[in-house]
């Protein structure tokens, strides 16, 4: 990465994302770039089915194993960062004592156990307009039903508690900053509203005794330093700056150098990602709604229940062939030749129905398993079409497009995705994820960085794809057909998904 900038002083900056499967931390000087990385894998915890869960000790560790190998590699002294901010995944529930200490493992985003909750504060609240005042409907991801499940059925812990807080931000807090959420927390909770205000008419319908819920800030702001305890224990110099970091997808769409109106993140991991930047509020049912880091700005943005999976599961169908040799098989197949649809998970955004099931249509003697393999390339790139056709109904115009994760490095499908989108797209060689934004965000809050459009620009891109305007016209037609396809299989993957 090579990047100058104008008016900085010198000081490293720690981004710390805290995953899922592991903990990654990076050490940022504005001036030199990225000067180290190193990371730790986590382990998650599912005692019983639907439950999704992770231990808090597990990460303060892996930030203290991990702090010395930065300090080393980068070759510098604790003295020598100036700030630091956290990332993580939204909305994990950590719920501690007044001293916060975590008082049980952290429920993550995904966990499904409070699913009877659900529906019936759902029932409760019908006339309750979720979607208006915090961006999202009632869903797993709600914080009150899980909180309504831990005072029904863990109600000794549930009655000591007195936080509730994401994983990120009882990191920072363990660190030495002052108790409190990040925004996006508090906003894909539930439990807040885009004033930042706890929803006083939800926690009062639950019927259970709430903790005073912690003030909503936004990513760059000061909340504390390192303490000396934890100082002792991580190797950070005590009295360092703790600033907010933010969502783990929104701080790694923003370091993709996500800050235009229109500037759109194409993420092509396990499941599909994508974000783009308006500079209006824009909400619509479909998608999900964040608060971008720069203020004023917003992030409307969708999830597709599956994009690698699907390529994963194929792999594992056909006898763990290699993925790069199913895509030169598939460049050679003709655009198009099959239809499918990739619901093997059902759906998330735009469609939001776990029932749909997966389609392939258009087989035939002859067909190969290159154009199989094509055929799934093309459809989670109609997928991502469909979100660009919910942003252009609500005036957003997608203008630049980014792709970034492990399908990234697939050509074909960039090329693929080019053509579909009818966009240039860009993408970005090693992405560092949400630890780079994070520690941006530490640089804003420190004045290190002067600006956030410091992250325009500041990684290293890839080749730009343009499209193929020859397969730009067949695929606008498959498209068609795409959706024409999906509409007229629901029933029938409903009554499949509905067999026992």
């Amino acid at each position: 990465m090579r990047r100058e900038v104008p008016n900085t002083r010198s000081g490293f900056l720690l981004g710390v994302d805290l995953g899922s499967s592991g903990l990654k931390a990076i050490l940022l000087h504005p001036e030199k770039g990225i000067s180290a990385v190193s990371s730790k894998p986590l382990q998650l915890f599912s005692d019983n089915p639907g439950w999704s869960e992770a231990d808090p000790v597990e990460w303060w560790k892996a930030l203290c194993s991990v702090v010395p190998e930065l300090l080393n590699a980068a070759g510098c002294a604790a003295s020598d960062i100036s700030a630091i901010a956290i990332s993580g995944m939204v909305p994990a529930v950590v719920i501690a004592d007044a001293k916060g200490n975590a008082l049980r493992r952290a429920m993550l985003q995904n966990d499904a156990r409070a699913t009877k909750e659900i529906k019936s504060l759902a029932k409760q609240m019908s006339g309750f307009d979720f979607l208006k005042l915090t961006g999202s409907q009632l869903t797993q991801q709600s914080v009150a039903p899980t909180a309504i499940w831990l005072a029904h059925n863990e109600a000794d812990i549930w009655n000591r508690t007195k936080m509730i807080m994401g994983s990120y931000d009882w990191m920072s807090v363990k660190l030495g900053a002052e108790p409190h959420v990040e925004l996006n927390w508090a906003i894909e909770s539930g439990l807040y509203g885009w004033d930042r205000n706890p929803i006083t008419l939800l926690l009062d319908s639950t019927e259970i005794t709430w903790p005073e819920l912690l003030p909503a800030k936004r990513s760059g702001t000061l909340v504390g330093t390192i303490n000396a305890i934890a100082a002792s224990e991580t190797g950070l110099a005590a009295g360092t700056e703790i600033y907010v970091g933010g969502a783990d997808h929104v701080l790694s769409a923003y370091g993709a150098g996500l800050v235009t109106h229109g500037d759109c993140l194409v993420k092509l991991g396990g499941a599909g990602d994508i974000l783009a930047v308006s500079d209006e509020f824009f909400i619509d049912p479909r998608l999900y709604l964040d608060a971008h880091p720069i203020e004023g700005k917003w992030l409307p943005n969708g999830c597709m229940a599956t994009s690698g999976s699907v390529l994963r599961w194929e792999q594992h169908l056909l006898g763990d062939v290699d993925i790069q040799l199913l895509d030169a098989e598939a460049s050679t197949s003709k655009p198009g030749a099959l239809l499918s649809l990739p619901y093997f998970l059902g759906e998330k955004s735009p469609l939001h129905d776990p029932d749909l099931r997966g389609v392939i249509a258009g087989l035939h003697l002859g067909t190969t398993r290159g154009d199989l393999h094509r055929s799934f390339l093309e459809c989670i790139a109609y997928g991502f079409k469909q979100h660009f056709d919910v942003f252009a109904e609500g005036g957003l115009v997608i203008q630049n497009c980014t792709v970034t994760n492990g399908g990234s490095k697939s050509r074909l499908w960039r090329e693929i995705l080019a053509d579909v989108l009818g966009r240039n797209l860009t993408s970005i060689i090693n992405h560092p994820g949400a630890s780079f934004g994070a520690a941006v965000a530490a640089g804003i809050g420190c004045g290190v960085i002067d600006d956030w459009n410091f992250v325009k620009g500041a990684l290293e891109a890839g080749e730009i794809i343009e499209p193929n305007l020859k397969n730009r016209v067949l695929y606008l037609d498959r498209y068609e057909m795409y959706k024409e396809l999906q509409i007229s299989t629901v029933d029938i993957s409903h009554k499949l998904a509905w067999t026992k």
